[in-house]
């Protein structure tokens, strides 16, 4: 009589070589972004609503703003990116939480992958995402006027800084997402959170024209330092204090966000 040696599959909570999950991550990265051709929805919410939000804030607030849609843009869209990038980030936290409701991680638990994966996964698709959206509103604000006179290494320096801060944010998306009972719920949360956060901060305006006391609070806003920091590198003016205090917003929020979310994330999956 032969002895046959039976292997026990590896599931999802067993331990995977570092190598295998990084493929694992890729893979789950390339699941969500061919998911948007199955649902066209997607397209809105990161092709047309970024171009929307361009044309209204120049030519409904251009006049008023700064004297002329041409003057505006030229002020405006590093700030209108910048926003984008912050909504954006609530996708995340929709996407992720839908799953979760839906049973999707319950299935994906089963598989013999690295329990990170479908989460790093995510991100990382929704970052190239935000990357498309950054692209389409540059393309349509060249050609509506505005010219990028810091030089191709500036616009790369800027993207560069637009990811790694919407990486940061996206670990506070992930705790949202998981803690939120629905969808709705994440969306209404995250939108009243950064809402005030866009709109006091030199995005769209000046700070020196608003009241004292809000000037001091959009002085240390993070997104006035992001906003100040895409366009110095995009348009010219003060670069380094600005890209010095996102980078160090964004470790900040890194720091906080990314234990409480991991830690919600394994509680769930």
């Amino acid at each position: 009589m032969t002895a046959t040696t039976v292997t026990a599959p590896v599931t999802g909570s067993g331990r995977v070589p570092p190598l295998a999950g990084l493929r694992q991550t890729f893979t789950m990265a390339w699941r969500s972004l061919v998911a948007v051709k199955h649902n066209p929805l997607e397209l809105v919410d990161y092709s047309i609503t970024p171009i929307m939000f361009v044309f209204l804030f120049t030519y409904v607030l251009g006049g008023q703003m700064a004297g002329s849609p041409d003057a505006y843009l030229k002020y405006a869209l590093p700030g209108i990116i910048v926003q984008n990038t912050l909504f954006m980030t609530v996708y995340t936290a929709m996407a992720l939480n839908t799953d979760l409701t839906k049973g999707v991680f319950d299935r994906l638990r089963s598989l013999p992958i690295a329990r990170s994966a479908p989460l790093i996964g995510r991100i990382t698709a929704d970052l190239a995402k935000h990357v498309w959206a950054m692209l389409l509103m540059i393309g349509l604000g060249l050609a509506l006027g505005f010219r990028i006179t810091g030089g191709f290494g500036g616009f790369l320096l800027g993207a560069l800084l637009l990811v790694v801060f919407a990486a940061a944010v996206s670990w506070s998306a992930v705790l949202i997402g998981m803690l939120a009972g629905d969808a709705e719920k994440v969306q209404a949360f995250a939108f009243t959170l950064i809402f005030p956060i866009t709109f006091t901060s030199s995005a769209f305006v000046v700070v020196d024209t608003m009241p004292g006391w809000l000037q001091a609070w959009s002085d240390v806003n993070p997104v006035t330092h992001l906003s100040d920091a895409f366009r110095g590198l995009l348009v010219g003016g003060p670069v380094a204090e600005p890209v010095l205090w996102s980078l160090v917003w964004a470790a900040g929020i890194a720091l906080v966000f990314y234990p409480l979310a991991m830690r919600a994330y394994r509680a769930k999956v």
